[in-house]
């Protein structure tokens, strides 16, 4: 029976699941895609917008009049926005014009104030997401405000660890990797924690797009894969928390989604289409026999804006 909610925060969470079929190649492992955009901004940013917002509110950090701030490429400033929307809250967005204009637009319409942080020709350079964070980080300190501030808060991974949960719950099988990008990396970290509280030896892998491998090489660079590759190690990312580390092509990525699309009827995002490349890739090394998991992080809606989908 399908859930009611009286609020739209009650609707986020318990996402579908699903096998693809033609993008894996024969003789490769099971690649099973949890499909995040059916939450309601379409990103799986909501779980973790929810989770800051009410965990903040329990503690008494968050009160009715306070305004919320953060920084954002534009799918946790739309969760964030649609949060503060059901709950009454102000909100302050910090973004750039490096992100979908379908994103900035979508923070708008639900009531956030957006402030734009330009970036260098449209590209995701090393220092644009500090400079996001320096000019949130300027909004909160002023009186009456509550700084999510995502790339630190650890809240996000109560959110998170649902996505855990929820696959311990759909699969009738063990899991031998989850694999997925990493932004802030709290998603990565929560689903890891849920998955070894429940026993399960699920090896984790993270992605982050091979022209900028903090992570993988210590090296930083620019790319247009929006929501990861932050160009430094994100402070939530526990190294005793994941097993591998890889680079993946950010055209795989782009070439992944476009396939995705067009084969599977699946329409996600730059950063989708990375974590399922990356996932074929360990799936064609398990072999037969195998399962391997990932998350598309939003609905491809977000990016026709763009030219991902040109022909």
């Amino acid at each position: 029976m399908a859930r009611v909610g009286f609020s739209m925060t009650e609707v986020v969470g318990h996402t579908p699941l699903v096998r693809l079929s033609k993008v894996v190649p024969p003789g490769a492992a099971d690649v099973f895609v949890k499909l995040e955009w059916f939450n309601p901004t379409g990103s799986y940013k909501d779980r973790m917008a929810l989770a800051m917002i009410e965990e903040a509110e329990k503690r008494g950090d968050l009160v009715e009049g306070m305004t919320v701030v953060e920084y954002t490429g534009g799918s946790t400033g739309s969760s964030l926005a649609f949060v503060c929307a059901a709950k009454g809250y102000p909100f302050r967005v910090v973004s750039s014009d490096a992100f979908a204009i379908e994103k900035r637009r979508t923070m708008t319409a639900l009531g956030a104030e957006l402030i734009l942080v330009p970036s260098e020709d449209g590209k995701i350079t090393p220092d644009l997401v500090p400079r996001m964070m320096e000019k949130a980080s300027e909004l909160a300190s002023e009186p009456g405000t509550y700084f999510t501030d995502q790339m630190h808060n650890q809240d996000s991974l109560v959110g998170y660890r649902q996505i855990g949960d929820e696959l311990i719950d759909q699969l009738d099988r063990p899991i031998d990797v989850f694999c997925a990008a990493v932004g802030t990396a709290g998603m990565s970290m929560g689903v890891a924690g849920a998955l070894r509280d429940a026993g399960s030896p699920t090896r984790v892998v993270v992605f982050e797009p091979a022209s900028t491998p903090v992570i993988s090489a210590g090296e930083t660079g620019k790319h247009r894969v929006e929501g990861i590759g932050v160009g430094f190690v994100p402070p939530l990312l526990d190294s005793g928390m994941y097993d591998e580390a890889r680079a993946i092509e950010e055209e795989e990525g782009r070439e992944m989604a476009r396939r995705l699309a067009a084969e599977e009827g699946l329409l996600a995002g730059i950063s989708s289409g990375l974590n399922v490349a990356g996932a074929v890739q360990i799936a064609s090394e398990l072999g037969e026999g195998h399962t391997v998991v990932t998350v598309a992080v939003d609905t491809g809606l977000k990016y026709l804006g763009g030219d991902l989908f040109d022909s």
